[in-house]
């Protein structure tokens, strides 16, 4: 009965929890993988299989349910308790499908339950509350102290994802915040707004040497800053104990913080309505920072003091540090130092003219020459003093006016330089004109502005005829030092007059068609009445008709004034043969008003070409073409096109064709093989296509034509060696190496391989590089054995052929060499063959030795005897 309520409580579980996805979990009895969630409700259905086996009354599940997991009779397998997820926590089980009488029918199946993680874990922050400390004035954005939380969830998924955020600060006055926490990691830095407000509570500063919060330097601070004494031990004073409370609590962030936050640790990622959080708090202490910068300071220069002279003090956080100073730029000298308290002294009157501004670098470090602070730079600007007097920028200033200058123009601005500082009343200049040289046709010609220096003219009726130029002294002062500066203002002749040709009209001048570039044609001339050497007498020559191609043109001759017209480019006379040119002669400066140039400055010239027997000329400059190697007989690679500038009929030849590849035809230019070319031979060729005339001087032009051929594949890869031998004792392999005369990519890299009807048992081949392979004995062969190889080389366009290797496998000499090579005949004797005969030999020739001695000896003996005979008949 409670199986029954059991069952029932669990099909209306399923229906109302799942409804129309109840299908979903459904299926057939086999192997399986589920996902199951922790924490769930139970009983919790998982999955209801069914077996395809007839007759099946029940089903059985085994293995890990630890108790938790049940299978009703109808398949539902479900949780009679809820799953603990924990890092790869699975439950292997097996299920049965029953008969009544409990026999199995089906199975068993495996069915793997996998364990899901749900978000049922909060953050856990390491530590109830954390304590961190910062000093003023400390850059934003560093962090000081961090937070860390752990999730007990997995960590693989979103459910253990934290985010940090801040959700009070207090106290917050202001209502901005002056921190900010990463929110990935937890460090806790401050803003902006923190790095400029936060300040700590004021303490007492300590000397070098003493100790912080040491009773006894407290009690002597106490007796140098309060008064008046009392006879009241310190120990009973109040004020005193409330000042060494607030000293030993002034460092202790969780006694007595300045800041107290309040920071939330959310999973999901932050942000999530159904997110699990936690918070703790940050107790955080401001650090008082006596590692501070001084303002810029400004000494004035050449002060007349007691030296070394104190400009500024700075204090480490470490009442035991160090100074040193040095200076940013490498400049000598160097007039600052300090002392162990940090002060700063300048040892000399400074010189702002010679330098205006120093970078000092302070370094506070410990008896190690260890930094304790970060390097701080101070400015120390020079003030400026009125010590510098003006100065002329030119020994003489000169100037130029036109004699119509009208009242009021604008001359020039003279320059004056002080080396007082730019923009200060130091600097500040007055001018005055203080002498015209000459006064004609008055004085005062000229007026100067007191504050700009800018010089303009004051009356007008300048001659220069009369006076070519004016000397003007001017005086400059800057309230305490004066000086003179001289000007010279010279008059310039206005331009009134025209320039005027000698000739209106040159006539007729001849040249070949052919003069070189440069050629001189002739040389005129204009003339002009302005006062010589200014811009209103310098004559310039321009051709403004007859020649719009700009063939010719004309260069002046200062000293002369004369023009040389010339040729500009090359002529052609079949293109024109006359130029009828007009050229104007200008100045550079314009005319005054009223005066205009007319016919006297122009004039004409007339150009004629002289026809001359030109050679032919070929269209086309450069002649470059690429052709494959193996191009058909006969035909054309191109036509050379050339023309006879005097329309004379022209032919064509050939020459330089060291190949006799190829032809040109006389009449139409085209150029032609006339045998089969071969890259491998020579890969570039140059010939020369000449174009000549047929009548007249029968002049010619040739034309150098580059040929460069293409390769095609046309060589097949080929063995360097076709013969080699291996020591039996030693089968060192050998190295095929191949060459293809073709290029790539017709040439290398190179494929080996045994053309053998099977696989060979005793040999393989291996490649290598692009070119060469190894032949490998792989098993020895009972005796020595002379081996024919097939081989086929192939190049990268898979072009080749089979090529024979013999090989020689033998018995070697002690220096490694075969005692019978590769090639041997069947007619040859071996190694013992050939010691029994040399030594057969060797035993016939001392026999033979033997036998002539002997004989020699008789003979000897015979030749004695007889001319014994002889001397005994002599004397009977």
């Amino acid at each position: 009965m409670m199986a029954n309520a059991h069952l029932l409580l669990l099909t209306l579980l399923i229906c109302s929890a799942y409804g129309a996805g109840l299908e979903d979990k459904k299926g057939p009895l086999d192997h399986k993988v589920l996902d199951v969630p922790e924490a769930t409700p139970v009983p919790f259905a998982i999955f209801q299989f069914t077996s395809t086996v007839e007759s099946v009354s029940s089903y059985r599940v085994s293995g890990e349910t630890e108790g938790k997991i049940s299978i009703s009779s109808d398949g539902w397998l479900y949780l009679e308790e809820p799953l603990e997820w924990s890092p790869e926590k699975r439950h292997a089980l097996n299920i049965e499908a029953l008969s009544a009488d409990d026999n199995t029918l089906d199975g068993p199946y495996t069915v793997v339950l996998q364990v899901v993680d749900v978000n049922n874990n909060p953050p856990v922050f390491t530590q109830s509350q954390y304590s961190g400390s910062i000093r003023e004035h400390s850059p934003a954005g560093v962090p000081f102290v961090q937070v860390l939380a752990t999730d007990d969830d997995d960590a693989n998924t979103p459910n253990a994802q934290l985010s940090y955020s801040i959700e009070n600060q207090i106290p917050n006055p202001s209502g901005q915040f002056f921190f900010t926490i990463n929110p990935n990691n937890g460090e806790i830095s401050t803003t902006e707004e923190g790095a400029a407000f936060l300040r700590a509570k004021t303490g007492v500063i300590y000397s070098r040497g003493e100790t912080r919060g040491s009773v006894d330097v407290l009690k002597k601070k106490f007796d140098e800053f309060c008064s008046p004494k009392t006879e009241v031990p310190l120990e009973n004073n109040p004020f005193f104990t409330c000042v060494q409370h607030a000293e030993s609590r002034r460092f202790n962030a969780i006694q007595d913080p300045d800041y107290t936050l309040i920071v939330r640790a959310e999973d999901l990622g932050g942000g999530t309505p159904n997110a699990l959080s936690s918070t703790t708090r940050v107790n955080v202490a401001i650090i008082q920072n006596l590692w501070v910068r001084p303002e810029p300071i400004t000494i004035k220069e050449n002060v007349l003091n007691e030296y070394p002279m104190l400009i500024a003090s700075v204090r480490s956080n470490d009442p035991n540090a160090l100074y040193r100073l040095v200076q940013k730029e490498k400049e000598i000298p160097f007039p600052f130092t300090i002392n162990e308290d940090g002060a700063i002294f300048v040892t000399e009157p400074l010189d702002r003219e010679q330098k205006d501004m120093y970078i000092l670098v302070v370094l506070a470090e410990d008896d190690q020459g260890v930094e304790l602070e970060t390097p701080m730079e101070i400015q120390v600007k020079v003030g400026d003093e009125n010590d510098s007097p003006p100065v002329c920028a030119e020994a003489q200033s000169i100037f130029e006016v036109q004699e119509n200058e009208k009242v009021g123009n604008h001359i020039g601005d003279l320059l004056v330089l002080d080396a007082d500082e730019e923009n200060t009343l130091n600097s500040l200049l007055s001018y005055k004109l203080l002498s015209q040289n000459p006064a004609n046709p008055s004085e005062g010609m000229f007026s100067i502005d007191e504050a700009r220096g800018r010089i303009q003219v004051a009356k007008h009726n300048f001659r220069r005829k009369d006076v070519p130029e004016y000397q003007l002294k001017v005086g400059v002062t800057d309230g305490v030092h004066s000086t003179e500066c001289n000007v010279v203002i010279k008059i310039i002749d206005i331009n009134n007059e025209i320039p005027i040709f000698e000739k209106n009209d040159y006539g007729t001048y001849s040249i070949p068609e052919l003069a070189d570039v440069g050629t001189t044609l002739l040389t005129i001339k204009a003339t002009d009445a302005d006062d010589p050497g200014t811009g209103s007498s310098r004559v310039e020559y321009h051709i403004t008709k007859g020649d719009p191609d700009k063939l010719f043109a004309i260069e002046v001759d200062d000293t002369t004034g004369e023009g040389r017209v010339y040729v500009a480019q090359p002529l052609d006379y079949e293109v024109q043969s006359t130029y009828q040119l007009q050229i104007d002669a200008r100045n550079p400066e314009p005319l005054i008003k009223g005066v205009e140039y007319d016919e006297h400055s122009t004039t004409v010239v007339v150009i004629e070409l002289v026809d001359v027997d030109e050679p032919p000329v070929f269209t086309v400059d450069i002649l470059n073409i690429n052709v494959p190697e193996n191009l058909t007989v006969g035909t054309t690679l191109l036509t050379a096109d050339a023309k006879d500038p005097d329309g004379q009929k022209i032919m064509f030849k050939l020459e330089g064709d060291e190949q006799g590849w190829f032809e040109v035809d006389p009449d139409s230019g085209e150029l032609k093989t006339k045998a089969e070319m071969d890259r491998e031979v020579v890969d570039q060729l140059k010939v020369r296509i000449i174009a000549y005339e047929t009548e007249g001087q029968k002049q010619e032009t040739e034309k150098e034509v580059s040929i460069q051929l293409l390769d095609v594949n046309d060589n097949f890869p080929k063995l360097q060696k076709t013969q080699g031998f291996m020591c039996v004792k030693n089968p060192t392999p050998l190295v095929l190496t191949a060459v293809d005369a073709d290029a790539p990519p017709f040439g290398e890299p190179f494929t080996f391989a045994l053309q053998m009807a099977r696989k060979s048992p005793n040999w393989e081949i291996t490649p290598v590089d692009g070119t060469s392979a190894k032949l490998v004995l792989k098993k020895k062969p009972p005796a020595d054995q002379t081996f024919s190889i097939p081989v086929n080389v192939k190049d990268n366009a898979g072009m080749g052929v089979t090529q024979k290797f013999e090989v020689r496998v033998c018995n070697c000499t002690e220096l490694g060499y075969c005692y019978m090579e590769p090639g041997t005949h069947a007619w040859k004797f071996s190694v013992s063959t050939t010691v029994a005969i040399l030594g057969g030999v060797f035993g016939f020739i001392i026999l033979f030795l033997i036998i002539v001695i002997y004989r020699i000896k008789k003979k000897d003996k015979k030749t004695k005897k007889a001319v014994a005979d002889g001397e005994t008949n002599a004397m009977l």
